[in-house]
């Protein structure tokens, strides 16, 4: 079985985009894939309430729409405290399975401490918007995106909690990132973005163990699909990653 544990449905006009998500679901079609985990976060450095829940409702109309195929991350902003937690409670109702955060908090601030928390009680994980970028533009951009020094951090202070690194392929240093996370078990690494070098998942593999690393692909599913097939590693560390994995940390919910 092969799960996208990082994919998105896009939102326009404040609703969901059925065509896209039918284009999506036809890619995923095309390219074996039987599951894909997304949000829909909503735009902006410190986005209202109301477009997050816009966001959301998007999410849950795609999963009443393909209810095999595509399954809910809650996406919140940590700094909207109680509307956070809230909105949490109301996509878990909605058949969600765990929670999206992009780069509005270092994942590690105590303004996120409330939703880690929260995810510890419900058996469910946390996604975070990751990279270790090596260009000063790009920092500037998205100054408090998280890497891997501070998912281990947060990983120290909650090891009871599932977090996701999101997207080692997404550009700036992931060999530095991963490295971070050598001694912090609870953490996963996501295989997407479309950046393919040569060697990422072996890599990847040869450090953190194919039981920690998930298949994904955030919109670029061809290279998404073809880095892991491509990847140099047993036919059973590639049936982990595909979806293995995945299906375990699924299995950790707590019934609702």
């Amino acid at each position: 079985m092969r799960i996208d544990v990082h994919s998105h449905v896009r939102v326009r006009d404040g609703r969901l985009s059925v065509d896209d998500c039918h284009s999506l679901v036809d890619a995923a079609d095309r390219l074996g894939i039987d599951q894909m985990w997304c949000s829909a976060p909503a735009p902006g450095a410190m986005p209202e309430p109301e477009a997050i829940r816009a966001g959301n409702d998007a999410v849950i109309e795609a999963m009443r729409l393909y209810p095999e195929r595509i399954r809910g991350e809650c996406f919140v902003v940590p700094g909207w405290y109680r509307e956070a937690l809230d909105e949490i409670d109301r996509c878990l109702d909605a058949g969600m399975i765990g929670i999206k955060l992009y780069n509005q908090y270092f994942i590690n601030d105590p303004a996120v401490f409330p939703v880690i928390e929260k995810a510890i009680d419900c058996g469910i994980f946390v996604l975070d918007h990751a990279g270790h970028l090596m260009d000063t533009p790009t920092r500037r951009l998205q100054p408090k995106i998280s890497d891997g020094v501070h998912f281990a951090d947060l990983a120290g202070r909650y090891p009871e909690a599932t977090l996701i690194m999101g997207h080692i392929g997404g550009g700036g240093d992931y060999e530095w990132s991963l490295q971070a996370l050598v001694d912090a078990p609870s953490v996963f690494a996501d295989t997407s973005g479309s950046v393919i070098d040569e060697g990422m998942i072996e890599y990847a593999v040869g450090l953190l163990g194919a039981e920690r690393l998930l298949f994904a692909c955030d919109l670029s599913e061809e290279a998404g699909v073809g880095k892991v097939l491509g990847a140099n590693i047993s036919a059973e560390e590639r049936q982990a990653i595909f979806g293995g994995n995945a299906q375990a940390i699924l299995s950790r919910r707590k019934a609702r």
